[in-house]
């Protein structure tokens, strides 16, 4: 029996399915990918008897709810999507938020959910900040993250590099600054933590910022790369 790809893949989603069915008649709360495998194993089944797109997706929206998964499954899965095969040919079928809230409402701390201690929290406390003006003399948009070492960002931004040694933007994780082409910028900087160790970005530092002599060797780079401010 040669099997193709898609036949392969379709016998694994069954089998995870079953596997997923099994569990639930002995009262088991699926897991992630048991949940999704049952879901798919349905919409692909009711697509091959003939179902039309609207009733599968309603069908696949009551297949499970919060009560039959594991704590934190149902808002890990946003949607689930399959190739199914229709009389008129293959189509692609989509359905959102297919595990709706059950009769037990959830306790339990969710997939990537922050929770944090009472009362306000200082950002970058104990880390000494130093005021920059940056200008763009190129002539596109520059958008800087909170994670990137300053002094390495991207050569037509005009400060003080030897300033921003060591450096990043005092915004909060995943912020940026962006910077208009021709317009001077006011940022506040704050010193990298951790280790402060950088690698890759601009490929100037290149290890442990505070090693002896690696700033000069760095900002002598950045000057031949024909980096503003350097």
């Amino acid at each position: 029996m040669n099997l193709t790809p898609t036949e392969v893949d379709r016998l694994v989603i069954f089998s995870a399915a079953e596997h997923a069915r099994r569990l639930r008649s002995h009262g088991v709360r699926l897991s992630h990918p048991e949940a999704v495998a049952l879901i798919a194993d349905e919409m692909l089944l009711a697509a091959r008897k003939g179902v039309g797109y609207s009733d599968i997706v309603d069908q696949a929206t009551r297949l499970l709810s919060s009560d039959d998964v594991e704590p934190g499954v149902a808002s890990m899965i946003e949607f689930v999507s399959v190739e199914a095969n229709f009389e008129q040919g293959t189509k692609m079928v989509i359905v959102f938020r297919p595990i709706l809230p059950g009769k037990v409402a959830e306790t339990a701390p969710q997939p990537g959910e922050v929770i944090t201690p009472d009362g306000d929290i200082t950002l970058n406390a104990g880390r000494p900040p130093i005021a920059l003006d940056v200008t763009n003399t190129g002539d596109r948009d520059i958008q800087v993250r909170s994670h990137t070492h300053f002094f390495e960002t991207n050569r037509a931004l005009d400060f003080d590099r030897a300033l921003a040694w060591g450096m990043r933007l005092d915004v909060g994780s995943g912020g940026g600054v962006r910077f208009e082409p021709g317009l001077r910028r006011r940022v506040t900087l704050v010193p990298i933590g951790g280790d402060r160790i950088v690698c890759g970005q601009a490929g100037l530092a290149q290890g442990r910022l505070d090693d002896p002599g690696r700033a000069q060797a760095a900002l002598g780079a950045a000057r031949n790369a024909g980096y503003k401010g350097a």
